[in-house]
């Protein structure tokens, strides 16, 4: 057993933006930090994210800006295509500049993810290839024992090891008692080269009945692609792996999607593929132990919050940790009514919006095109862009 030493002490399951941004918080808040990750190195590739709103703000609180203004990606001009790849709409990259403002960000998700790490190194300790085995907690403390054999003592664990969390598992119980699984699949990866008949910063987004395919190009290395599509069955999706389930839904369409598809025939583990579930949980935190981001609530893709909200939740924690000291539970009592309504917020606006990724009728898509057309009408774009601003 590993001792705790003199001041507070945090164990950390998770190297990714939540488990990241809490160990750089709590630094901040004057404790230590153990982090302890799945993966044997860390990630660093990924999709691309957005952060408005509040996930720009605590971006700023957490001193992320600089680093993370030299990665981003900015705004691209968004083509609607039809299956075949040719363009019935455009929508001008201005015009989405006017909706999203200027305290914003695009960047990649293992871009966000190396910023952080940079910004911790060195005031944390890191495990990687390190899994958690048990978790027992007392009044004063919670033991955690490690795949290897030790037991790592703090004063607060912290699970923010994703939607497939084990401490969630451990301390909370089976995934079926949280996990509300919502019949979709996405996947998301970076594309190294760029696509052939797509101009860089420009991205098209094909939308049909039950499925969206967007390929978007802002230069070599810095493009991506994305899909989701309505499953009858995720569990065989998942058997299939990215590759298959994938190409079986999306291999009848032109334009960019077959060279991404072929792209991640080559590196399918540069791929994020995985069913679309929300974590629904009466409360977040037991005792000392606490869940962070996408292991406590999951408002997955579809509401396009996760990251926000994963920053957001650490610096809330770190700042309830300085009010109330030593007394963990009371700081962890403070600090989850506090995310609570915006949680709540996003994982409803998800379920809204499955629609707009899958929809359900080609009426629905006809209107949906309708929209996008109107916005680029002056006064009913001023509208638009009112309705996303007070959406953050």
């Amino acid at each position: 057993m590993t001792d705790i030493g003199n001041g507070p002490r945090a164990v950390v399951v998770g190297a990714g933006i939540a488990g990241l941004a809490a160990a750089l918080r709590l630094h901040r808040a004057g404790w230590r930090a153990l982090v302890i990750e799945r993966a044997p190195a860390r990630r660093s590739s990924g999709y691309m994210l957005n952060l408005v709103g509040g996930g720009y703000d605590a971006a700023e609180h957490l001193g992320l800006l600089p680093e993370l203004s030299k990665r981003d990606l900015g705004v691209f001009t968004s083509i609607l295509v039809r299956a075949d790849g040719s363009s019935k709409l455009t929508v001008p990259a201005a015009v989405v500049e006017a909706a999203v403002g200027a305290r914003a960000l695009s960047v990649f998700r293992g871009d966000l993810e190396t910023v952080l790490y940079e910004a911790v190194e060195g005031t944390a300790e890191f495990r990687f290839g390190t899994t958690v085995q048990a978790v027992e907690q007392d009044r004063d403390g919670v033991a955690v024992t490690l795949d290897d054999g030790a037991t790592e003592r703090a004063d607060l664990l912290i699970g923010a090891d994703g939607l497939h969390s084990s401490v969630r598992r451990l301390v909370f119980g089976p995934d079926t008692d949280h996990r509300v699984d919502m019949g979709h699949m996405v996947g998301a990866f970076p594309l190294e080269r760029v696509t052939d008949g797509l101009a860089e910063g420009s991205g098209t987004t094909f939308i049909g009945v039950g499925r969206t395919a967007a390929v978007v190009n802002l230069g070599p290395g810095r493009s991506s692609a994305f899909f989701t599509y309505r499953s009858a069955d995720p569990e065989s999706d998942l058997e299939q792996g990215p590759v298959r389930a994938l190409t079986e839904a999306f291999g009848d369409l032109g334009g960019g999607v077959p060279a991404a598809l072929e792209q991640l025939r080559s590196d399918p583990g540069s791929a994020y593929f995985d069913s679309v579930s929300q974590i629904v949980m009466d409360s977040w935190s037991r005792g000392r132990v606490v869940l962070l981001g996408d292991a406590a609530w999951c408002v997955t893709l579809f509401a396009g919050f996760g990251a926000a909200l994963a920053l957001a939740g650490a610096d809330r924690l770190g700042e309830a940790l300085e009010r109330h000291g030593a007394d963990v539970p009371a700081a962890l009592a403070e600090w989850e009514p506090l995310l609570r309504p915006e949680v709540g917020k996003r994982q409803a606006l998800a379920r809204r919006g499955m629609a707009q990724f899958a929809p359900t009728s080609k009426a629905q898509i006809w209107m949906s095109d309708l929209t996008m057309r109107a916005i680029q009408i002056p006064g009913i774009r001023q509208l638009v862009q009112r309705a996303i601003r007070a959406s953050r």
